[in-house]
């Protein structure tokens, strides 16, 4: 059964979600804040967190930026908040995904789905050697001079994606759909987002980069 931590401060939201996802096959930990949030997460780390921004005690982000320095928990935001530039916050600040209230529950049910499959166990496929880090297919994992780079694990997807075939220019929509999923073939601006994110963990100088490369009007390619 899928664990998932529910962060919503409206106690009906939070007992319907509940009820839902639990008929649904998850193992469901409702909280009302963010510091019993961060508790919960210490005490358990769940296999998914829904995280809603308008928290009573800390600001979501604050407590997405707690999760993330917990580990590669996948996390989807589910907020009233509609603002692009609410959005490309959380994002940056290591959201696996955001929606939007109202919603549907299909939808988030598929969203749920995609970001727990992309965290999913690592693969048995060989290591990808470059110059300045070691992308670990097996292990999911990027070492950079004998140490781990972290990564979410949508930049890790993002990543994988890229690195599996070197050299090859991947269109934009094909990345969307290959990560988020059919849904998000518009939403370009994920792809800004995280491709700044990984070559600022990645490439010694994010604004040169030599690995990650934007093709313009095609898509993005990985170079060894």
């Amino acid at each position: 059964m899928t664990s998932l931590l529910l962060v919503e401060d409206d106690a009906v939201v939070r007992r319907a979600l509940t009820l839902t996802l639990g008929a649904r096959g998850y193992e469901v930990v409702g909280v009302g804040d963010g510091a019993a949030a961060l508790a919960a997460v210490h005490r358990r780390i769940p296999d998914v967190v829904i995280l809603d921004l308008g928290l009573p005690d800390l600001d979501g982000v604050e407590v997405l930026a707690g999760i993330r320095a917990i580990g590669p928990i996948p996390v989807v935001v589910l907020s009233a908040r509609q603002d692009q530039s609410d959005k490309v916050r959380a994002l940056d600040a290591g959201a696996d995904d955001y929606m939007t209230k109202p919603f549907g529950i299909e939808e988030l049910l598929a969203r749920l789905r995609a970001a727990v499959r992309r965290a999913r166990p690592p693969t048995d496929r060989p290591s990808l050697v470059t110059a300045d880090f070691i992308v670990d297919f097996g292990r999911k994992e990027v070492r950079r001079d004998d140490a781990v780079v972290h990564l979410t694990p949508t930049e890790w997807a993002l990543l994988e994606v890229l690195a599996q075939q070197p050299g090859i220019v991947v269109a934009g929509v094909d990345l969307l759909r290959d990560v988020w999923g059919p849904q998000y073939a518009t939403e370009t601006n994920y792809l800004r987002v995280y491709m700044a994110q990984l070559r600022k963990k990645l490439e010694t100088d994010p604004s040169r980069p030599i690995h990650l490369i934007t093709s313009p009007g095609l898509g993005y390619r990985f170079e060894l």
